[in-house]
């Protein structure tokens, strides 16, 4: 295992995140752009905090077409933005539902300079505002002068391409997980539950030295799982049982996001079969995800082996996604997405297949694009099904 990764970022990072957004702000003919949630926040900032955990407070933050960007927050957070790169900061004692900053932020948008009458704002796809509707709706009217522009798109894009620095962080949460998944037979056993056996991987987790496992799911029954969403159940387990752990586990605010799955006492035939599908459809996407390649490419290689296998279906909506800051980014591997693959791009590669009635089988795993192709962050899994006696 590798030494953990310094936390944080340099200036420079920072500096550099700006100045392609700034490029990107001049292209659409912005003044400014306002950002709201925390991702987009700590991106352009570095403010990393688990105060977001509380939805009483708004936080904002500019990004003009010159300059650094200027925080407008809660009073709670200035000692906090104030050990960041940001200089100017912006406050106001929060709560205060009758103007929870709306009116500070209005004041801060109309001293900037008005090139081309336009502000930014994430209002699209894959986006959403962490701030009241009703302030929202306020912020448009007293910015009737001004036109609102939709910049989804365009931010997802520009997030998408991690820098070296981002990508260290999470091929080393995916190192971490990786191993903990590796050990996990070694404290998994016959007769426990999918919540025991979580509950025993989370701390192991910590103990490798994660920060925290938000999302942990699990699902299992005899031959292969229905649902992958929902766990984990109380059930104890039994052998034939086939069970998959799927986990976005953070290291300095930098996710992992893939998943293993295991048999109990003994797998059946249809599951093993089931299983090297589906690894098999891994193989294909990984060969298939390289630049200039799309999202569709990768989708369509990865489906052309699971059909083969006999897959009846896929209901999950998609075989993979973005990956870093938050657990699922853009794009999306899907039949119709056709985004096109440049290096920098994390991303997930997760084809499933309803093999019989009822029973899924789902493999996963975390990759970089490169110039070369798909570089693993995770370690890939067993080629053959592993089975916990």
């Amino acid at each position: 295992m590798s030494n953990p990764p310094l936390r944080g970022f340099t200036q420079t990072e920072f500096e550099a995140r700006t100045e392609r957004a700034q490029r990107m702000m001049r292209a659409l003919e912005v003044d400014a752009i306002l950002l709201t949630t925390e991702p987009h926040v700590r991106y352009f900032s570095g403010f990393l905090t688990q105060f977001w955990q509380s939805p009483t407070r708004p936080w904002f933050l500019l990004l003009p077409l010159s300059g650094k960007p200027i925080a407008v927050i809660p009073t709670i957070g200035v000692a906090g933005m104030q050990q960041t790169w940001i200089d100017d900061i912006r406050s106001w004692s929060s709560p205060q539902p009758q103007d929870d900053g709306v009116s500070l932020l209005l004041s801060t948008i109309r001293e900037l300079p008005g090139r081309f009458g336009r502000l930014g704002m994430t209002l699209g796809m894959e986006s959403y505002l962490r701030m009241p509707a009703n302030d929202y709706r306020l912020l448009a009217t007293e910015l009737a002068d001004m036109e609102l522009v939709d910049c989804a798109e365009p931010m997802l894009n520009l997030c998408s391409i991690k820098s070296s620095a981002e990508v260290e962080k999470i091929r080393y949460i995916c190192e971490l997980t990786s191993d903990s998944f590796i050990a996990l037979p070694g404290f998994a056993k016959t007769g426990q539950s999918e919540r025991e056996i979580l509950r025993s991987m989370r701390i192991d987790l910590l103990q490798r030295g994660a920060d925290h496992t938000p999302y942990i799911v699990s699902a299992s029954g005899k031959d292969g799982y229905g649902d992958i969403i929902m766990g984990p159940g109380d059930r104890p387990l039994e052998d034939g049982d086939i069970m998959i752990i799927d986990t976005g586990t953070v290291y300095d605010g930098y996710y992992c996001d893939f998943d293993r799955n295991y048999a109990f006492g003994y797998a059946s035939d249809k599951a093993k079969q089931a299983y090297t599908t589906v690894f098999h459809s891994t193989e294909a996407g990984l060969v298939a995800a390289r630049p200039g390649a799309t999202t569709t490419d990768v989708w369509q290689a990865m489906w052309s082996v699971l059909e083969a296998g006999g897959a009846r279906g896929n209901d999950v909506g998609r075989m993979g996604h973005g990956l870093g800051a938050q657990l699922t980014e853009w794009p999306s591997l899907t039949a119709s997405d056709h985004t096109t693959l440049e290096p920098g791009m994390v991303i997930t590669l997760e084809p499933g297949m309803e093999f019989a009635a009822g029973k899924l089988m789902v493999h996963e795993e975390n990759i970089l694009i490169t110039e070369n192709g798909a570089d693993l962050l995770s370690k890939r899994a067993a080629a053959e099904l592993s089975v916990i006696t």
